[in-house]
């Protein structure tokens, strides 16, 4: 079976007008998601214009200043505390309704989800406190999501978002799973982007040669053929435009972080799976086991090391 490595977006390699990465409709065959990932350092600022899109900001490392005006020009300013790493738990977010331009600054790095939208709705600062944290799984299937972008926890239109941790060793988006076909009440149809960072375990000491990876899987559905076994380092992009995804590994050694960025032409915000008829059963085990004792990841007590 051939790779489509069009799919996998190595760091840098979609730079744009001062973002490390841009994943937008200019790709072929990629309607309803985006990601911008940015990168600044002291006194820099990157803008997202107004349009037809929401978006969501997302510090990964380091704190900003949005300063945003939206549709009906009404200007607001909200800092975000942001995080040290993606491992240190949850960030507080920011939801920009269409129309929205807004101006970031700080020092670090963060992303910006999108989906193309036409509802416009309100500015939404989420706090740290307030995004849901779930322990997702068991034993070397166990990870941390952040359900701060999911209905019932965010109003958007298209956007649907969340952020995984996974523990050196352990497996996440396992069983592989599906979302691209409409079927109601039991899956619906969703573009997915991953983006990907991955360091030295928490509490490991690792040598300055270290080179922290994870790795990452598709697989042909009927809805289209996929194939891509890659290995995934920080920055890196995966899109799942169909078929079935997952697992995302964890290697002996390394953390795994990854952003979720889902939205579809179905009329409904909703997320429904489909779980490969091959290993779905996998998900019975789970009762067996408890959930790794390493989770919840929050941020490290001074002097833990990674």
């Amino acid at each position: 079976m051939p790779r489509h490595d069009e799919w996998v977006i190595p760091r840098g390699s979609r730079a744009d007008d001062g973002w490390q990465t841009v994943v937008d409709s200019t790709i072929p065959g990629w309607q309803h998601t985006g990601i911008r990932v940015g990168s600044l350092a002291a006194d820099g600022r990157l803008t997202v214009p107004a349009g037809g899109i929401e978006r969501i900001v997302v510090p990964l490392a380091g704190s900003f200043e949005v300063v945003s005006r939206s549709a009906d020009g009404a200007e607001r300013r909200d800092t975000l505390a942001g995080r040290a790493s993606v491992f240190d738990g949850p960030s507080d977010v920011l939801y920009l309704g269409v129309g929205t331009t807004a101006t970031i600054t700080g020092e670090g790095r963060f992303a910006v989800a999108e989906a193309p939208a036409t509802i416009v709705k309100p500015t939404v600062y989420l706090a740290r406190d307030e995004v849901p944290v779930e322990l997702r799984g068991a034993g070397r299937s166990s990870r941390q999501v952040h359900n701060f972008g999911v209905p019932g926890a965010l109003d958007a239109e298209k956007l649907i978002v969340c952020e995984v941790i996974t523990p050196a060793e352990n497996w996440s988006s396992y069983p592989a799973h599906k979302h691209d076909e409409q079927v109601p009440g039991h899956e619906s149809r969703l573009e997915e982007i991953y983006y990907f960072e991955s360091e030295v375990a928490r509490g490991l000491e690792a040598p300055d040669s270290a080179a922290p990876f994870g790795l990452f899987s598709t697989s042909s559905s009927p809805a289209g053929e996929i194939s891509i076994d890659t290995r995934v380092t920080s920055g890196d992009v995966v899109l799942v435009p169909f078929g079935y995804h997952g697992p995302a590994v964890a290697a002996p050694g390394y953390d795994l972080y990854y952003l979720n960025v889902m939205a579809g032409p179905d009329p409904d915000r909703v997320w429904l799976i489909s779980d490969d008829p091959a290993h779905g059963w996998i998900r019975d085990t789970w009762t067996l086991e408890p959930i790794d004792s390493r989770l919840p990841y929050t941020p490290p007590s001074e002097g833990e090391r990674r």
